[in-house]
């Protein structure tokens, strides 16, 4: 029996408080069951907005998707975590990642390191968090017991395993550092490369107890009466991925509502994804697929 489909939003546009609120009660209505922020610089900051959106909606879980670990000490995130996560009543999920934009780190003075030590922070994170959770005289504690759902997004085979290990949510997000280009310019994986990299992960979950929600971010909702000729439009741009391949890759949705629901049946039967977030500017178009998948 496959998982039940989810739906997030990534949302990362703020123009008031009013306007925010009611972005947010209109996911909502569209039928999202996760409302979520990023964490980058030039951004708003990832833990308020969550706080607002809970204020505003009933329904949706809040989420970060993802925060950096690297502009994170793992006692104050704690912190934030658990005052977040009693502020939604329990509504908060918690994605961390590496980061991946140099030039972010720079700008706040803090280091950057190499991909390894990156990796290596983000699991003395994960480790913190979990022994301070576990502490009972450690507070604040989260409303969740004993956090709240951890995301783990990432690619590589380290990130993979651990998230295998300790995620309760592993989010892939499906592209690569772009070869011969800036440091932050992503292109998006293969079908077939996106199969090797779930294949590390099924390897290392094998021992699991019960299964993780798998997570893919949905690059593109691209609405069209003609799939093959959006799709030959698209890979002018160098996105990484052949025409034959934009049409089948999970991170793109081409076609009609139908087509894209009839997509996304696919691609969680293939790899297994069933939690599908979208970002900020296609909520709209991506609403009537949701309308098409309900209850399935």
């Amino acid at each position: 029996m496959p998982r039940p489909f989810r739906f997030g939003v990534n949302m990362f546009t703020i123009e008031s408080g009013a306007g925010w609120r009611q972005r947010c009660r209109q996911a909502e209505q569209l039928g999202y069951d996760v409302l979520l922020v990023p964490d980058h610089l030039g951004f708003p900051a990832p833990f308020p907005p969550l706080i607002a959106a809970a204020e505003a909606t009933e329904r949706p879980r809040l989420g970060t998707f993802v925060l950096n670990a690297g502009f994170w000490n793992p006692a104050l995130l704690a912190r934030e975590v658990a005052t977040t996560d009693l502020l939604t009543d329990g509504r908060l999920e918690l994605g961390l990642g590496t980061g991946y934009v140099r030039d972010e780190h720079d700008r706040a003075g803090l280091p950057w390191g190499s991909p390894r030590e990156r990796v290596d922070h983000l699991f003395r994170t994960v480790e913190e968090l979990d022994r301070l959770f576990g502490d009972t005289e450690h507070a604040p504690q989260p409303a969740q017991r004993p956090r709240p759902p951890l995301l783990i997004g990432g690619n590589g085979p380290r990130m993979l395993r651990f998230a295998a290990r300790h995620a309760d949510i592993v989010a892939f997000t499906g592209a690569r550092a772009a070869p011969g280009k800036p440091e932050g310019v992503l292109e998006l994986l293969t079908p077939e490369a996106l199969d090797d990299r779930l294949a590390v992960y099924r390897m290392a979950a094998a021992d699991r107890a019960a299964p993780a929600e798998l997570n893919v971010l949905v690059q593109q909702v691209l609405v069209t009466d003609d799939r093959r000729s959006k799709a030959r439009e698209l890979v002018g741009n160098h996105i990484g991925v052949d025409e034959e391949q934009a049409l089948r890759v999970p991170t793109l949705l081409i076609g009609t509502a139908a087509q894209m629901a009839e997509q996304l049946r696919e691609h969680r039967e293939r790899y297994g994804f069933s939690y599908i977030t979208v970002l900020d500017p296609f909520m709209e178009t991506f609403a009537p697929v949701i309308e098409e998948l309900k209850g399935s």
